[in-house]
């Protein structure tokens, strides 16, 4: 709260302040120092030089003298004090003959007139506008500026957003480039154009996909079986420093095509999976409608069948409740919902961080040795299981374990077949005189998988009506067992 230096009225700023002492103590009609009088065109006082209002050019921009009208901006005061030194008086003191001194209320100055106090008042308020009305050009430009670069900001962030979302989109087969028949016909094109097949070849391979496609059947032409059986052979002469083996029921591996590479490795797993299923006659009766292996757009749309059903609607949402047409990804969760949908019993256990040192995960290897080993009885070297395989699943790829093995000094080492490995390696492990260095394909110790973290999904059984009603429920809101 300010004060008036005049009447002593309380002003809530300094804005209220300049208006008060205009309106209550200030007239605002000019009048001439010396005369008193109201005479806007006044000649000069003795000794002044020009008078500014001569000068229109200057008298614009800066403060005039109350005295003499020159122009003398900032260096006003000093002006007055070297120039009209003898009508002002000292601060606080009188003329010596009783005469009133009046002193200004913004920088203690005296003057003998209140006339000519009027004056130097209003040139102290005109300066201070002039100076204020700078600094608001100022802070309004600079706010501007802010604002401006804000903007531009705010556009390259959402320009980067919006190219990420796409390389997103294209990686995981989200941005509408079509599916695997789009693919695989893409890709024979450019094998073509560079002489690596003969166009014949090219129209007969066409024409096959698409009977393929129309039956939704795969055309087995990724597909190796009988690996293992031969492992079970070669486990049997094989005494170095393995000391037990046990393998899933008869697994076939099956790799990428033209018409998946880079993005079909879950829907391959999917497929190792149903042809050990149906090795087993457990499991007859939820697959009764698939007698063949499923092409991979028929696997799509058995996905979405699933989600229609109810299944998972958090995933389905991701995908635009769509899959078939596409290069999208799948994993645990959309493997977990196709089998339940099928009535068949499954969980997934997902461990979320490693449990070893170096970001190793021996948990993941011991639950496996667990899965493997509890209904197996006796002490046989080679154990060749029901169990149907497990489905491995971390960032970026999928792999199936068919099995685990356990060596002399203790160490597990899992059995993997991963899509990514085409049939010509694969069969290799077929030949009868097989040293085991092919093994090195399938095999994978603790220190040889260090993602972040792991998810699998475990066959066990097969499901009642109620019980697959309750897990569609129960799926509105997905959830894994964690280890640990």
């Amino acid at each position: 709260m300010l004060a008036c230096d005049l009447c002593g009225q309380a002003l809530p700023s300094e804005a209220a302040a300049r208006r008060h002492l205009r309106r209550a103590h200030l007239g605002r009609q000019t009048r001439c120092p010396l005369r008193g009088a109201a005479a806007p065109a006044a000649p000069p006082a003795p000794g002044c030089d020009e008078p500014a209002a001569r000068r229109p050019e200057l008298a614009e921009r800066l403060p005039e003298c109350p005295f003499c009208g020159e122009a003398a901006g900032r260096e006003l005061e000093a002006h007055v004090r070297a120039r009209h030194g003898h009508l002002l008086g000292a601060p606080g003191a009188d003329t010596g003959n009783g005469e009133q001194l009046y002193e200004c209320p913004m920088c203690s100055l005296t003057c003998t007139n209140i006339q000519i106090l009027e004056e130097h008042v209003d040139l102290h308020l005109e300066e201070h506008s002039f100076s204020e009305g700078g600094n608001i050009r100022d802070l309004e430009l600079a706010q501007w500026l802010q604002t401006e670069e804000d903007k531009r900001q705010r556009s390259e962030e959402e320009k980067q957003e919006r190219e990420e979302f796409k390389k997103l989109q294209k990686q995981y087969g989200l941005d509408n480039s079509g599916g695997y028949k789009q693919q695989f016909l893409k890709n024979m094109e450019r094998e073509v154009d560079r002489g690596r097949m003969q166009p014949f070849e090219y129209h007969k391979r066409k024409a096959d996909m698409m009977e393929c496609l129309a039956f939704g059947i795969d055309d087995g032409k990724t597909k190796t079986s009988g690996v293992i059986e031969a492992l079970c052979k070669y486990y049997q002469n094989e005494n170095k420093d393995v000391r037990r083996v046990w393998l899933s029921t008869g697994v076939d591996h099956f790799h990428s095509s033209l018409g998946d590479k880079g993005w079909g490795c879950g829907y391959r797993n999917f497929q190792m999976l149903l042809s050990s299923l149906w090795q087993n006659s457990l499991y007859h009766d939820c697959l009764r409608d698939t007698t063949l292996i499923p092409s991979i757009p028929k696997i799509q749309s058995m996905i979405e069948d699933a989600w229609r059903e109810g299944f998972d609607p958090h995933g389905a949402s991701h995908f635009n409740n769509r899959l078939h047409g596409s290069k999208a990804w799948i994993g645990a969760c959309e493997i977990y919902s196709l089998l339940t949908s099928l009535r068949i019993k499954c969980q997934i256990i997902d461990f979320h961080k490693p449990t070893g040192p170096m970001g190793t995960h021996p948990r993941l290897f011991e639950w496996v040795l667990h899965y493997y080993s509890t209904d197996s009885e006796g002490g046989a070297k080679v154990v060749c299981t029901s169990k149907p395989p497990i489905y491995l699943q971390h960032q970026g790829h999928s792999r199936t374990v068919v099995g685990i093995e356990e060596k002399k000094n203790k160490t597990l080492c899992l059995l993997l077949f991963d899509p990514g490995c085409p049939s010509q390696e694969m069969q290799k492990l077929l030949k009868q005189n097989s040293d085991g260095t092919s093994l090195k394909l399938l095999r994978r110790f603790v220190g040889g998988l260090k993602e972040k973290q792991y998810q699998i999904v475990a066959v066990d059984g097969v499901l009642s009506m109620e019980e697959k009603a309750a897990r569609c429920c129960a799926s509105q809101v997905l959830t894994a067992e964690k280890i640990p």
